[in-house]
């Protein structure tokens, strides 16, 4: 049975005042039944985990470099990540892919990177507008899905986490049917490649404008396993709402 997990981005916000908001979660959901995971900018990673130690919150790191150490001035290490904290990282968000030029080889570097120092990933796929208008979705995330994953992950390793690029922060989310698609495709090209009992053990997160309002419906989706929230994971009074809506589904 795979454990649901609620997600968040943290992204570029939050500073030490922030954290209060790991400890409202904290109190608001100590007998969750999904996984929570807070990802927070790195310079907050060792406080979130102080304050989250020995509670129901997990903390996580959104990108690593796929070095182990040397000369890269102003990277970070997943053995790094490891010491402040961490237990997962975020690989091959569709920002990291576009503002730092990330292709799947670059993703699947770090994730190898991350995996040897410890660390469960998240590896996030999606496709353009243009893409989902051309019908090329499927063919986007079977390549995606082929480049950024390593071979030697096991089903408690890896989180594939599928956020269509047009739906993040825009308010505009794909239908039901266009989410079951996506989760069932991936679902089956894990299988093929992984083997039944590890494939139907990984977890498939969606991602793209989650809210309160529409988190029940999309967690109803077969294959959906919880979420990949950015924006409504800033306040605990948004992102409380979609953990509760993952629990009961």
């Amino acid at each position: 049975m795979r454990r649901k997990l609620a997600a968040g981005n943290w992204k570029m916000n939050g500073t030490s005042a922030d954290l209060a908001q790991i400890e409202a979660l904290a109190q608001a959901h100590s007998s969750a039944l999904s996984e929570i995971l807070i990802a927070p900018p790195t310079p907050l990673l060792h406080r979130a985990s102080q304050v989250a130690k020995s509670k129901a919150i997990t903390i996580g790191a959104q990108d690593c470099h796929k070095r182990e150490r040397g000369a890269h001035t102003g990277d970070v290490s997943a053995e790094m990540l490891l010491d402040a904290g961490a237990s997962y990282v975020i690989l091959g968000h569709s920002e990291r892919r576009a503002d730092h030029d990330e292709h799947d080889e670059d993703v699947r570097a770090k994730a190898r990177a991350a995996l040897a120092a410890g660390l469960r990933v998240i590896i996030c796929l999606g496709e353009e507008l243009e893409e989902r208008e051309a019908d090329n979705t499927l063919d986007i995330i079977g390549g995606q899905l082929a480049g950024s994953i390593p071979d030697d992950i096991s089903s408690d390793s890896l989180v594939v986490a599928y956020e269509p690029i047009w739906a993040i922060g825009t308010g505009k989310v794909p239908s039901i049917a266009q989410i079951g698609e996506v989760h069932d495709f991936i679902r089956a090209r894990l299988e093929k490649r992984f083997g039944h009992a590890t494939a139907k053990a990984i977890r498939l997160l969606y991602g793209g404008s989650v809210k309160p309002a529409n988190a029940a419906e999309i967690f109803a989706v077969e294959n959906v396993d919880g979420a990949l929230v950015g924006g409504a994971s800033l306040k605990a009074e948004d992102f409380s709402p979609i953990i509760a809506a993952l629990d009961e589904s």
